[in-house]
């Protein structure tokens, strides 16, 4: 897959050999939701607390049906090694698991084929790392909305900034007002604006 993943392409049926074990992606994931998060290096300060965060958050993911995995462009034997860390980070024993598998990419086979290398940034060997800033932390919490993206997935709707499940989404533009009180019986609100256009319409989460 030339340039990596587009939005809206499949992700790519990978097998690769992880903490625990080798796997093929789509049998891993089965029928739940997937994050892939990947990482340019093991041992790293910034992604230690990320997967530290992460893997305190994998019950929360697993509420959601969602499978983690992380990607890490180091050998299975240097994850194990860091997972200890994180575990250490996170105030827990020191165990070589975590909630979610690392892949063993030392090769930069699998970030090859997601089109994650970054051509200017390169290790002490001269390789290419992946593509990412590394000295701005991902914010785990805002990931878990994916709430948000399974309930826009299956129902009619958007939902506005900062929405939490339970809070009122938006009607979708395209559907006509008539249709859309037969939609969502639970009542269609639309906020009046300057404009007139009638483009903000609530309605409770359904």
């Amino acid at each position: 897959m030339p340039g990596g993943l587009l939005l809206g392409n499949e992700a790519p049926n990978f097998e690769a050999n992880t903490t625990i074990g080798c796997i093929r992606f789509h049998d891993y994931l089965g029928d739940s939701w997937g994050i892939l998060f990947s990482h340019p290096r093991d041992f790293t300060p910034v992604c230690t607390t990320e997967l530290g965060r992460a893997a305190k958050l994998a019950p929360e993911f697993a509420k959601r049906n969602v499978k983690m995995i992380a990607l890490s462009i180091d050998s299975v034997e240097d994850h194990l090694a860091w997972s200890k860390d994180i575990n250490a980070y996170n105030g827990e024993e020191p165990r070589e698991t975590l909630p979610f598998p690392i892949t063993d990419d030392k090769n930069r086979d699998l970030a090859i084929l997601l089109g994650m290398l970054d051509p200017a940034e390169k290790d002490e060997k001269g390789m290419p790392v992946t593509a990412r800033v590394v000295h701005t932390g991902r914010n785990f919490d805002e990931i878990l909305r994916v709430t948000s993206l399974q309930l826009t997935a299956e129902k009619r709707v958007a939902t506005p900034v900062a929405w939490k499940a339970g809070g009122s989404v938006m009607v979708l533009p395209t559907i006509p007002e008539e249709e859309a009180k037969k939609l969502f019986p639970k009542g269609v609100f639309t906020k009046e604006l300057p404009s007139g256009k009638k483009y903000l319409r609530y309605t409770p989460q359904p």
